[in-house]
């Protein structure tokens, strides 16, 4: 069973490395832009800035209408193209540039917690010594909750 989901754990890897990386994400977008432009002017027998025109309205699905594949490859080309855009890159790059403007501002810094955690420690130290001067059950570790009050 592990072989089988091994591609798919592998893919997987591979997008949460192309989502964390800008610069991955940029580049593939101009590669998948020159091959397909490319192979596009190779099928078609058109030039290489009408190519390259076609790749980028077909990429970002603009789809203006001036310039369309004749041959099955051409097409075959498009539809990878556009699927590919569409349900990877584009929203890869999109949810990166969002997540860097979304910040939470109220969160901890490492530093912060570091001492807040060390302050917990120094209040927990009271009240044990506290609990133990005043005869009450001493607080068990790992708990959260205060020592019992003592019955009157």
């Amino acid at each position: 069973m592990r072989a089988l989901l091994f591609p798919f754990k592998a893919i997987y890897r591979g997008l949460v490395y192309f989502a964390n990386s800008p610069r991955t994400l940029m580049l593939s977008y101009a590669l998948m832009i020159v091959i397909a432009a490319a192979l596009y002017s190779v099928f078609e027998k058109v030039g290489v800035g009408d190519s390259l025109w076609w790749a980028v309205v077909t990429a970002s699905t603009v789809g203006y209408g001036d310039i369309s594949p004749d041959t099955w490859q051409a097409r075959a080309i498009a539809v990878v193209l556009i699927s590919t855009m569409v349900l990877l890159v584009i929203p890869l790059i999109t949810a990166h540039f969002a997540s860097k403007l979304i910040v939470d501002t109220d969160a901890f810094r490492h530093d912060e917690q570091e001492e807040l955690k060390n302050n917990l420690r120094v209040v927990r130290r009271l009240l044990e010594e506290m609990a133990a001067r005043d005869g009450v059950a001493p607080i068990s570790p790992g708990s959260a909750s205060p020592p019992a009050a003592g019955s009157d």
